[in-house]
């Protein structure tokens, strides 16, 4: 998706190429992830002769969200805290992390 949100609309091909120096994905792998992007109508697809330019269809903001939320949802029961208790119990946040956490929880929490 970075790649189609840089640039669009792009064939496969050079979605293949822009991704070999970022991803070690093949081809054919490549390829089924925009298959799958293209059904879940995260991208459009528009025959150009021989071959399909690809563009986004949604913002990074809204499959951010869309993620995210799916995420949430499949490991975590849709709550962020638990999420947040996981990487505290495996040290994976770091004192800045905590923080800006700090710093947001207290700013949301001030908004309401």
């Amino acid at each position: 998706m970075a790649v189609l949100w840089q640039r669009h609309p792009l064939a496969s091909e050079e979605i293949v190429a822009a991704l070999a120096g970022e991803q070690d994905w093949q081809e054919a792998t490549i390829k089924t992830l925009l298959n799958r992007l293209l059904k879940k109508g995260a991208i459009s697809a528009e025959r150009d002769g021989r071959r399909y330019l690809y563009s986004p269809v949604l913002t990074r903001e809204a499959w951010l969200t869309q993620a995210s939320r799916g995420f949430l949802d499949r490991l975590f029961d849709g709550r962020i805290a638990p999420l947040v208790a996981h990487f505290g119990e495996q040290k994976a946040l770091t004192r800045k992390d905590i923080a800006e956490l700090r710093a947001l929880l207290e700013k949301l929490d001030g908004q309401r």
